[in-house]
C-alpha cells in the first residue's frame, strides 16, 4: 500500500551528484562502455573538492521548487559512496579532497523543511571485486565475447561464494543508508536488471529494507518487488497503472555535463509536469550539480520558475487526483479528492473560448484559479431524456491567461459525471 503522501505529493527533486562531474562525464557508463578508461574516470576522486555545497541552499532550493520529496544518489553503479561507509574505502569522505559526508548534510537540511526524503541507491556495483561473479539467473551465454567484465566473468566461470559476499556488503551498505540518516521515506534503486530476484534474494530482501520503516516505499526497480512504476524520460501516452512517478531530467543529462546546453523550456516543463498529474502520477525532475557543489543559474531558473507556477496554482495540483480524459478535454486536468472540482490546463492562449464535452454535472462557477476571476460560459445542444449532455464553450480570453499554463476552475454540483457514449438519434423534440 503507497502512502498517501506519495499520490499527493506531485513533485519530486532527483539530484545525481557524483564524481563524473569532475571531468563532465556520463555517470559510471562513461568507463562501462568505454569511452573513457575506469582508471581516468576514478582520478576523479583526486578532484572531487565539494567547496561551494552548501546544503541549506539546496533545500531552499528545492523547497521553492514546490517539490514534496527529494531523491539523492548515495551512491552510483561506480560504487563511490556520497556517505561515510565502513564497508568500503570507495567514499567521498575517504576518498575525496571533499572529507564530506554528503548524504547528512543532505538529508539534515532538507528534513528541516518539512520535505520527504528519497536515497537513490545502485544495487549494482562495478567496482567491487566480488561483484562481476555471477550471470543473471545463473545463464552462462554461449558467447562470451560479449560480456562486459565489470558485470560478468569474462571465462564462463561462476563463483556464487563471491556472490553472497557481495550481497552481504550491499545489504550493510544499504543498512547505513538507511538507518543512519533518520528515517528515509523512499528508497529509488537502480540497476535491478543485472541480477534476477532471487539473486537479489527477493522476497526476502525486501523485508529487510522495510524493517528500517513499514511505511518506506520503493520504486518499480527490484525485479517486480517495487511500489511503484518509474517510467524515465519518455512521458507516458497510457496512464500507467497504479501510482507511479515519470523521472526525467532538465536537459539531456542526469549528472553535470558541461556542454549541455539543451534544456527544456519552464513552459515546456510545466506542460510536462501537467501531464504527469493529469493522470494521476508524480514527476521527478533531475539536476546534476557542479562538483564544487554548485547548481547551475539555468537550473536554479528553471526550478523556481516551476515553483512560482504552481504556488500560484497549487489548489490544482497538490492532493488531487487523475482529471478526465482528454477525450473530454484535451488540455489535461486533475480532480479534487471529493470529485467536486474540476481544474482544466490551457497550454496556449484561446482564440475564443475552450470546450469541454460530456460533463453530466450541473456548474455551480467557473473561474480562474490564480486570478480568481469568474468567467461565463454557454452550452450547445444536449439531449436531456437520454442523458447526453452538451459542450461547454467556456469564455476565456488571452488577457485572463497566466504566462505559461492557465487553469480554469470548475465548480460543480456533486462529483464529475462524464458521458461515455456514442450519442443517439433523436426521434422525440
Amino acid at each position: 500500500m503507497i502512502p498517501e503522501w506519495f499520490e499527493d505529493a506531485k513533485l519530486g527533486i532527483f539530484i545525481h551528484y557524483g564524481i563524473y562531474a569532475v571531468k563532465s562525464v556520463a555517470e559510471s557508463w562513461s568507463f562501462y562502455n568505454k569511452r573513457i578508461s575506469y582508471e581516468d574516470y576514478m582520478s576523479q576522486l583526486d578532484g572531487f573538492t565539494a567547496k561551494n555545497f552548501d546544503a541549506q541552499h539546496w533545500a531552499d532550493l528545492i523547497k521553492k521548487s514546490g517539490a514534496k520529496y527529494s531523491v539523492l544518489t548515495t551512491k552510483h553503479h561506480d560504487g563511490v559512496a556520497l556517505y561515510d561507509t565502513k564497508y568500503s574505502d570507495l567514499s567521498v569522505v575517504k576518498k575525496t579532497p571533499a572529507k564530506r559526508d554528503i548524504v547528512k548534510e543532505f538529508t539534515d537540511a532538507v528534513r528541516e523543511r518539512d520535505i520527504r526524503i528519497g536515497m537513490y541507491y545502485s544495487l549494482i556495483d562495478w567496482s567491487h571485486p566480488d561483484y562481476a561473479s555471477v550471470y543473471e539467473g545463473g545463464a552462462v551465454p554461449e558467447d562470451l565475447s560479449s560480456v562486459n567484465s565489470f558485470s560478468n566473468p569474462t571465462d564462463g566461470v561462476q563463483d556464487e561464494e563471491a556472490w553472497k559476499r557481495f550481497m552481504e556488503f550491499d545489504r550493510n551498505q544499504l543498512g547505513e543508508v538507511l538507518g543512519n540518516y533518520g528515517k528515509v521515506d523512499l528508497v529509488w534503486f537502480d540497476g535491478d536488471w543485472e541480477r534476477s530476484a532471487e539473486q537479489w534474494q527477493l522476497p526476502e530482501f525486501k523485508d529487510y529494507l522495510k524493517s528500517f520503516n513499514p511505511e518506506m516505499i520503493i520504486n518499480s526497480r527490484l525485479q517486480g518487488y517495487g511500489d511503484y512504476k518509474t517510467p524515465e524520460q519518455g512521458l507516458p501516452i497510457t496512464r500507467p497503472e497504479g501510482p507511479w512517478e515519470f523521472c526525467t531530467t532538465v536537459n539531456d543529462s542526469w549528472g553535470y555535463i558541461e556542454n549541455d546546453n539543451h534544456y527544456k523550456t519552464l513552459r515546456q516543463i510545466i506542460h510536462m509536469f501537467c501531464d504527469c498529474i493529469s493522470m494521476g502520477g508524480n514527476m521527478l525532475l533531475d539536476i546534476g550539480p557542479r562538483e564544487d557543489g554548485c547548481i547551475g543559474e539555468k537550473e536554479e531558473e528553471l526550478l523556481l520558475g516551476l515553483g512560482k507556477w504552481i504556488r500560484e496554482n497549487e489548489e490544482a495540483v497538490y492532493g488531487t487526483r487523475d482529471g478526465v480524459m482528454t477525450r473530454y478535454y484535451p488540455g489535461g486536468s486533475t480532480l479534487s479528492k471529493d470529485g467536486e472540482t474540476l481544474y482544466l490546463f490551457v497550454h496556449d492562449k484561446p482564440m475564443e473560448s475552450i470546450c469541454l464535452k460530456g460533463l453530466c454535472n450541473k456548474i455551480k462557477k467557473i473561474s480562474v484559479l490564480h486570478s480568481g476571476k469568474e468567467l461565463t460560459w454557454d452550452v450547445h445542444g444536449g439531449v436531456p431524456w437520454f442523458n447526453i449532455p452538451g459542450t461547454i464553450w467556456i469564455d476565456l480570453t488571452a488577457e485572463d491567461c497566466n504566462e505559461y499554463t492557465t487553469v480554469v476552475k470548475l465548480d460543480l454540483e456533486g462529483r464529475a459525471d462524464m458521458y461515455g457514449g456514442s450519442g443517439a438519434v433523436v426521434t422525440h423534440n
